[in-house]
């Protein structure tokens, strides 16, 4: 069944004009998509579930999130909307399936006040994937960041653990040597995601 809907989740801190360059380069691919920004501090679910839902309709989708959107998607297929069962595909760039490491180590130091409510999703630790979505994870090796002064010697995007963003039941693991950040921008990511947007659910 072709995917035709794309919804776009962007990670802490940030907005959906990041994602602009992605989603336009989607929307050359052939799918519509919405790109959607929410307040990722105080994230109001019901307002995000809601759009998402509207723009499903009934049709055949995909959730493509970078961070901590893949957890704002789980969250979602958690919740179980009629909508949510046309999702066929959750592909996640850099989100910390198994809880941040970094958010941790900032509760711990007393800094949570920087992550406000985001702490409900990032120290979160997930186990498996149990949705009959499938996922694809894509990961960053290229340690460019805080967590080689936090964690020495660990394999990571410079933002999220290697191992942070594999779960069972996930359909592929994909590593690129690119940074948490710069997978939004990379030709060879959105290649990939296109790719896996076009196999047979």
């Amino acid at each position: 069944m072709k995917i035709n809907h794309v919804i776009v989740l962007h990670g802490l801190y940030m907005s959906g004009f990041v994602m602009r360059p992605l989603c336009s380069r989607l929307e050359q691919s052939g799918v519509k998509v919405l790109n959607l920004t929410y307040n990722t501090l105080d994230p109001n679910l019901s307002t995000i579930f809601k759009q998402i839902d509207e723009f499903i309709g009934d049709e055949p989708s995909a959730l493509v999130c970078h961070s901590m959107g893949g957890l704002i998607a789980r969250a979602y297929l958690e919740a179980g909307s009629q909508a949510s069962q046309c999702v066929t595909k959750v592909i996640t760039l850099g989100t910390p399936h198994q809880g941040s490491h970094i958010a941790k180590k900032m509760k711990q130091k007393g800094f949570e006040t920087f992550l406000k409510n985001s702490v409900e999703f990032l120290l979160t630790k997930n186990g498996n994937w149990p949705f009959k979505a499938k996922l694809y994870s894509i990961a960053g090796d290229l340690p460019i960041g805080l967590m080689p002064l936090i964690v020495k010697g660990s394999q990571s995007d410079g933002t999220v653990l290697l191992d942070e963003t594999k779960l069972k039941g996930m359909a592929e693991h994909k590593v690129f040597h690119l940074s948490h950040t710069s997978m939004i921008y990379s030709r060879q990511v959105l290649e990939y995601i296109i790719k896996c947007l076009n196999e047979a659910a």
